[in-house]
């Protein structure tokens, strides 16, 4: 992966944060990351994730497409939503799904929606 690229680590503890940062909306799905940083639409991004208690830290490339500023209606959190992509995006999706099982039709608040 070229080094030139903005890199995010994210650690979700339980399933909870998980749910709450996972847009399965977005193609290939997406996470919501939770950040002060700035960052321009269209940026891209390398993710290294952890998920739960797995020690496997995952790589995946992504891309800003999403931008929520400080002060958002809401009170939501300020933060960038990132799609996945690259070689291991149905790999990452497939994992987040498999923890989000039961909850992903849930009617649940999320960071983004």
């Amino acid at each position: 992966m070229d080094d030139m690229r903005n890199k995010i680590i994210c650690r979700y503890s339980d399933e909870r944060a998980l749910y709450a940062a996972y847009m399965p909306f977005i193609s290939d799905g997406g996470l919501f990351i939770t950040t002060a940083d700035e960052y321009e639409l269209g940026s891209d991004i390398v993710m290294r994730l952890q998920l739960l208690d797995e020690p496997e830290v995952l790589e995946v490339e992504g891309k800003v497409i999403w931008i929520t500023p400080k002060g958002a209606q809401g009170g939501r959190p300020s933060g960038v939503g990132i799609q996945l992509q690259g070689k291991n995006k149905r790999y990452v999706r497939n994992k987040i799904e498999t923890y989000l099982t039961g909850m992903l039709n849930s009617n649940q608040p999320t960071d983004t929606i």
